[in-house]
């Protein structure tokens, strides 16, 4: 059945069986809307653990992850490991998630700045952030388990065979010289490119998957709420982690057996001996320079500034019993989640190994790696990697549903609809539960390019950001400030960014607005390996196969032989400077400007600054800064000018900031109930005692906790480097 064995329907059903039963189990604890969206706050470090790593973990990481690593080796580990330098961070804010006290992060808005309208446009953007994530999971989940299950072309259907001759058309056009075809062929390419025919076809239908995944997800989620979401995701949890280790023992037999050895070390000298020396570039690798030092620690900062403000972050923290479990969890979680970052790129050059000619599409390696390795065994191990990848997509999707559906029912519905029975807002959190879902389920189904509106969202919190982070550690940051910073990013990183090239076109094909970074050719010396050798010999036949006329313009390649010290030169090619989807060719061959501008770095160009010079890295490094910081200086000014908030809503925010939770739930409403002039001492918590800035001195608790964390992060550099070390 779906080209699967029997087992493998079996372990895919049990899991499906389990998790159901344990949202029916959970839906029966649910009595209020605390209980619904946040597991009555009683889940202890263990819980919280698996629960901050199965919503950080979606199907799309384990995948992307080998896609850039088979591609451009151990360097492509970068593009998801780019964040391990922000978790140590986490330690120190995620326990303000629960010090809050509040439902959800909208709230936050409400409590210190007394606004319903800021908390509302917070819960807008939040949800449909929530939707867009859900469908890029989504998205990914289906295009790897529908490889696991692939049609043999003698079961395929007349329109499939036809699609698939289209595809094999599409791939001769796309290999010639564009100017050596004719009229018609263009034509054809043209339209080939648009309809994107398949050169897989499954058994399994993507859209039948999405709706069965996100059927089950709404029958445990939406009766159970966040305690059913974190139960199963701890469950989900584990099968992650077999997921991440699962392939490895596998490939290191089949290189075993086909180069020859036995074990492990055998396994990583044949690698070594096989792969070129750039694979196992960890830094500075060439195919990785815009991940420079300096890139990095722009964007260190800016996830950690905006992670805490996405709303999943307060569902995945404010669940805990108390501090200490809130950020031991969280901090747990993403660890395991950098491990296991670390595992797929090592599994990635194992399957360089096994498939580098193998393989023409590196999205495939997944699946591919999965049927070849684990489905001649016929024990239900294919069917037990198609449940690890749905339990990823699910741990995130269930999180970030009940996430959503939270700001919808608290920040936007409750306001409008006061005073309802605790039981009716829970049914309401259901249905925008369910809505939410299905929003992002409708948004896989429709589009194909959700990656970028994921990058998008991901920018988008900065212009919450500022009020955020100023509202909690700065008295003198008001309402008006905050709107003003607010809308002012909005308007100015991504309203315009977007409607200037739709109101004014000809903006997209401006030879000023079409200028690129200048290309840059780096050389290095590596040891040839077989793969090297294979290579050029390939270069060679190609040379030799040129016309006598195009031979005397190249010179020919140079033989290789394995252990061969060689110059490799690559070209770093120019990069758009002020489009966000770089530089496009029409129909035409005209240049036009794709995606969104940037006008930041617009307005230093006229400032003179010679954007053209700088590395494309470097670039990037400043339009992130731009954006980091302009919104913190613009609610700093705004509130100068006007006058602070009230100072008793101030007090009582700050009092509750400064009050540690207590364990003992009715102590801990007591005491907050007493009002802000009964909670003790805070005073003496700040370091500037009489100042408007809300910083306070480091328990021994902060201080150890941030050391270990940052041991830790090293620790894992120390494990990616001596996995690609161990066996030279």
């Amino acid at each position: 059945m779906f080209g699967l064995c029997i087992l493998d329907i079996l372990v895919i059903a049990s899991y499906l069986a389990l998790v159901i039963g344990i949202g029916i189990w959970a839906s029966r604890r649910v009595k209020n809307l605390e209980d619904y969206f946040l597991a009555g706050r009683r889940f202890g470090p263990f819980i919280q653990t698996f629960a901050a790593f199965g919503q950080a973990t979606s199907a799309d990481n384990a995948v992307g992850v080998t896609t850039t690593t088979f591609t451009n080796g151990i360097a492509g580990i970068w593009s998801s490991l780019v964040y391990l330098a922000a978790t140590p961070m986490y330690w120190l804010v995620m326990p303000w998630m629960r010090r809050l006290r509040v439902l959800t992060l909208g709230d936050f808005f409400q409590q210190r700045y007394g606004s319903k309208g800021i908390a509302a446009v917070y819960a807008v953007i939040g949800s449909i952030g929530m939707m867009t994530i859900i469908s890029v999971g989504l998205a990914a989940m289906t295009k790897t388990v529908v490889a696991l299950a692939p049609k043999p072309i003698e079961r395929l259907t007349a329109a499939e065979r036809a699609e698939l001759g289209r595809a094999e058309v599409l791939d001769r056009l796309l290999a010639q010289d564009y100017d050596s075809l004719t009229a018609d062929q263009k034509d054809q390419l043209n339209q080939l490119i648009r309809q994107r025919p398949r050169k897989v076809f499954s058994y399994i239908r993507e859209d039948l998957l999405i709706w069965l995944v996100c059927g089950v997800v709404l029958v445990y989620a939406v009766a159970g709420g966040l305690e059913a979401a974190f139960l199963t995701d701890t469950i989900q949890g584990l099968f992650i982690i077999v997921l991440s280790i699962l392939l490895i023992p596998f490939a290191c037999h089949r290189i075993n057996q086909i180069y020859g050895g036995s074990g492990l070390m055998d396994a990583l000298e044949t690698l070594h001996a096989r792969l070129p020396e750039s694979f196992f570039e960890v830094f500075g690798s060439p195919v990785s320079m815009d991940f420079t030092w300096y890139y990095i620690a722009a964007l260190t900062i800016m996830v950690t500034i905006n992670v805490v403000v996405q709303p999943n972050s307060l569902a995945a923290t404010a669940s805990a019993r108390g501090e200490y479990e809130c950020r031991f969890g969280f901090v747990a979680g993403s660890y395991i989640k950098r491990v296991c970052t670390v595992l797929w790129g090592f599994f990635a050059l194992l399957a360089v190994v096994l498939y580098h000619d193998q393989i023409h599409d590196p999205d495939l390696v997944w699946g591919y790696a999965t049927l070849d390795l684990l489905g001649p065994l016929q024990i239900g191990l294919v069917g037990l990697m198609i449940a690890c990848l749905m339990a990823a997509l699910m741990s995130t999707a269930d999180c970030l549903m009940i996430t959503g559906a939270s700001l919808l029912t608290n920040n936007i519905y409750r306001p409008i609809f006061p005073g309802c029975t605790e039981r009716h807002y829970v049914q309401i959190g259901r249905w925008f539960g369910a809505l939410v879902l299905i929003c992002g389920a409708m948004i896989a189904t429709q589009f194909d390019t959700i990656l970028q509106q994921l990058k998008l969202w991901w920018e988008l919190n900065v212009t919450v950001a500022a009020s955020f982070w100023l509202g909690m550690k700065w008295r003198r940051a008001n309402k008006t400030g905050a709107w003003c910073s607010i809308l002012a990013t909005a308007i100015c990183f991504f309203v315009l960014p977007i409607l200037l090239p739709v109101l004014v076109p000809g903006l997209r094909t401006e030879p000023m607005l079409l200028r690129s970074t200048r290309p840059v050719v780096v050389t290095r010396l590596y040891k040839a390996s077989q793969m090297d050798v294979l290579d050029r010999q390939r270069q060679i036949q190609q040379w030799e196969g040129l016309p006598d006329g195009q031979k005397h313009m190249t010179t020919r390649p140079e033989s290789l032989a394995v252990g061969q010290v060689f110059r490799r030169h690559y070209q770093i090619p120019g990069r758009s400077i002020f489009w966000t989807k770089g530089i496009k060719q029409d129909r035409l061959g005209r240049a036009y400007g794709s995606g969104m501008l940037n006008l930041e770095l617009i307005l230093l160009d006229r400032l003179g600054v010679d954007l053209e010079a700088y590395p494309y890295a470097l670039n990037e490094t400043i339009r992130i800064l731009i954006r980091t910081i302009v919104p913190f200086l613009i609610l700093m000014a705004v509130s100068l000018i006007t006058a602070p908030d009230d100072k008793d809503l101030l007090d009582r925010f700050y009092a509750r900031m400064r009050t540690p939770v207590l364990r003992d739930r009715k102590a801990d409403a007591e005491l907050l109930n007493a009002g802000p002039d009964r909670l003790g001492p805070w005073a003496q918590q700040k370091v500037f005692a009489h100042s408007n800035w809300e910083l306070y001195r480091w328990t021994r608790t902060d201080l150890w906790g941030f050391v270990i964390s940052c041991l830790t992060a090293l620790a894992i550099i120390l494990l990616l480097v001596v996995l690609v070390r161990v066996g030279r």
